[in-house]
């Protein structure tokens, strides 16, 4: 018996130990590198937003962390390493939206946005337009709509890949006007850029091409946003253009594997939340046309389901499907 009492107080003494290790290790988070995988490619929108953060949060944790960027499928292939990776705290995904409320929809994927991820935070929302090359010779929104109409499939659009939200907003634009515009689905929006400055494709919207609007080698058509860019105060929204609800927005969050552990999540949102308060970080994403909103794990769940509701109805309604 004295034998069997000892086994036991030292088997629950071994335990409570493991067990105050184990929060001692939450606490202690991040204690190495932190992964952050981008589902696309180097250049593009989640690029440009994604690294800004990579070197805020090095800064405020005292660890790096690192960027992964893993491109193809639409998003789908970097998702789905983050679904399947340890929910331990040290690998997350840094997303547009489309992986997890488009995608889904329009193809069967290896998992379920809203099981497969433990939400943590919003990261951006993107300000967009629809641009076009100057060799096109249209200025205005109009002019290219008068310009489609003449020459039916002859304007060419590039996206960063089938199921993303530069895939959608064409789409949408094609089932609101009713026009005939060539997609073409690239790896990622910076490979789509290439070929827009080139001449090669005609149109994009996404926020990767706004600095060669300011320099004048690419014209913006409009906004695709509530209200006007600050930074392209003179392109009107297509709400104004007599267009609404046909914007498709595109917003940019923090995910975790499922199971990760809620205090690292907490930890996690109150410091991107913190840091998106600070005048620096707000003045480097309005330079990308990115705003900076904030919500809390819960919020985030409830908008996802809601957004993901809206688009099922969207890509009915539009009959939009993958080529």
């Amino acid at each position: 018996m004295k034998r069997r009492a000892f086994l036991k107080l030292a088997g629950a003494t071994a335990l409570g130990g493991l067990s105050a290790s184990h929060v001692s290790a939450q606490t202690a988070w991040p204690n190495k590198p932190v992964k952050l995988i981008l589902p696309y490619a180097p250049g593009g929108a989640t690029d440009l937003i994604g690294r800004p953060w990579a070197d805020k949060l090095s800064q405020a944790f005292g660890q790096t962390f690192v960027i992964e960027n893993r491109g193809g499928a639409g998003g789908m292939i970097g998702t789905e390493a983050v679904a399947k990776s340890a929910p331990d705290g040290y690998t997350f995904l840094l997303t547009p939206s489309a992986p997890l409320n488009i995608l889904p929809i329009l193809r069967q994927v290896p998992y379920d946005p809203m099981t497969s991820f433990t939400p943590v935070a919003r990261v951006g929302d993107l300000i967009s337009g629809f641009v076009i090359h100057p060799s096109v010779g249209v200025k205005t929104f109009n002019e290219m709509l008068d310009y489609a109409r003449k020459n039916p499939g002859k304007l060419s659009y590039g996206s960063a890949g089938l199921g993303t939200s530069t895939h959608m907003r064409i789409e949408m634009l094609k089932y609101r006007t009713g026009l005939d515009i060539l997609h073409v689905p690239y790896r990622g929006s910076a490979d789509s850029l290439n070929d827009l400055l080139a001449g090669s494709v005609h149109m994009m919207n996404e926020i990767n091409p706004l600095p060669h609007v300011k320099a004048g080698r690419l014209i913006l058509l409009n906004i695709n946003a509530p209200k006007r860019s600050p930074e392209f105060p003179d392109a009107p929204t297509l709400t104004e253009l007599g267009y609404p609800n046909s914007d498709v927005p595109s917003w940019y969050s923090i995910q975790a594997p499922a199971g990760t552990p809620a205090d690292i999540v907490q930890k996690f949102n109150a410091k991107v939340t913190e840091i998106g308060k600070t005048a620096d970080m707000q003045t480097t994403m309005a330079k990308l046309s990115v705003d900076l909103p904030s919500q809390t794990p819960a919020e985030m769940a409830d908008f996802l389901k809601a957004d993901i509701k809206n688009n099922v109805e969207v890509i009915k309604a539009a009959n939009i499907k993958l080529e």
